[in-house]
This record gives C-alpha cells, structure tokens and sequence, in this order.
C-alpha cells in the first residue's frame, strides 16, 4: 500500500500500529511519533483512531461496493458469479493490509461503525454468488467460495510455494465450489 499524500501515510502507519499491537493499545500520540509530526498535525486529518479505521475501510473496501455495484447489474449467471470471485479476490489481495487488521482484532471491529458496515458487505457478496432456491448444501458451497479466498489471502501465507501460484490455486477452488453448487443451472 505505498500511497502518498499526508492522510494515507497516516493511514498506512495506523495501519501498521493496529496490527502490530492491536486497536486499543494504540494512541494517536504513538501514531504522531511514528509519522514524526505533532498531534496537532494528525488533528487536522483524523479527530480519532476510529475517524482513522474509517477512513481506512471507506479507501480500501471501495473495490468491495464497485464489485457490489457492478454485480447487481449483471445477468446471474454461472459466469457472473465466476468473475465476482475473481474480482473479489482481487479486492481482497488489494485490501490484505485491512482485512489481516480485521482478522487480528474481530472483538474490537465488531465494536465500531466498521464493524457492521463490513458485515453488510459480506453478506451482499455471497448474496451474488448464490440463488435462493439452492438447497442448503448448495448454499454452503456458496459460502465456502468466499471465504476459501479469504482463507487463501491470509492463511495460505504460510504454506510453501509461489505466491501467483497459490492465489491461482485458491481461485481454482472457490470457482470449484461455485460451479458444484450451480451444476445443471
């Protein structure tokens, strides 16, 4: 996430404190510090830590309400539903920075306004990559597509091998399970 300007550095230093200590145990004077500018600096551009995580979620989920958007206007077809992974997959990877943060720190995501604004968009992703006349296990399958990518963006880090490769691998499955869940559609 190299971005430039003064309000994403200090995002991306947020950023990197939350996830390097969690949430509560980050102050804005450690933030401050570590950008090397006065509280009063980081006043100008963010009144909380919360105003900070906002503005971190509204910047990299933009691609999640873009997929969102673009989905609903499409045909739901086998197809349309392939391309929202793989898009999805793309915002994820995108986003990783946020989502690792995300995964780190459940108790307190759950707590601010990101929280459920996040929960909303999850539930509108799998929404497009299902029908409601699936059966349940169908519906599982569903499911299972969009957090195998999850899965696949942070967890798979850990297993040896080239990184394409394990996101093309990762891919293959979520794109598996839709299609088993759609057979015969």
């Amino acid at each position: 996430m190299a971005r430039g300007n003064t309000r994403q550095r200090i995002q991306d230093v947020a950023l990197d404190l939350f996830a390097e200590q969690g949430y509560e145990k980050t102050s804005l004077r450690e933030i401050a510090e570590r950008l090397d500018v006065t509280k009063a600096a980081l006043y100008y551009h963010f009144k909380t830590k919360e105003d900070i995580l906002v503005g971190i979620f509204e910047d990299l989920t933009r691609p999640m309400d873009e997929l969102i958007e673009w989905a609903q206007g499409q045909p739901r077809t086998v197809g349309t539903k392939e391309e929202v992974l793989r898009r999805y997959q793309v915002a994820l990877r995108a986003a990783a920075p946020l989502y690792r943060f995300m995964q780190e720190n459940q108790a307190t995501v759950r707590e601010l306004s990101v929280g459920l604004t996040f929960k909303e968009r999850m539930l509108a992703v799998t929404e497009l990559v299902q029908e409601p006349d699936l059966d349940t296990v169908d519906k599982v399958r569903c499911v299972s597509a969009i957090f195998t990518l999850h899965a696949g963006t942070f967890f798979m880090q850990n297993v040896e091998g080239d990184p394409e490769e394990k996101h093309e691998a990762v891919l293959e499955v979520a794109l598996d399970l839709i299609g088993q869940a759609h057979r015969g559609r």
